[in-house]
């Protein structure tokens, strides 16, 4: 598996969590009160890719989603 599809599946991940954390909000009338909520919910996806980036949780995630580990000296094409 590639990095970028890895990437890209952990991204899916984050994404459905919070959308989880979200569906009593979206499945109720959205209102402009709610606004403060989506910005909590925001920082939690936030929070959330940046805890999925700590080596020790990562370390936890099931293999296909953790970075593969990079050898020093190698460039793998990146900027």
């Amino acid at each position: 598996m590639t990095d970028a599809t890895r990437r890209g599946l952990r991204t899916a991940v984050q994404t459905l969590l919070t959308l989880i954390a979200a569906l009593p909000l979206l499945a109720s009338d959205p209102h402009v009160s709610d606004v403060p909520v989506l910005a909590g919910l925001v920082a939690f996806a936030t929070a959330l890719s940046r805890l999925m980036a700590v080596p020790a949780v990562e370390a936890l995630l099931p293999s296909w989603l953790r970075r593969k580990e990079r050898r020093e000296g190698v460039d793998d094409g990146g900027s």
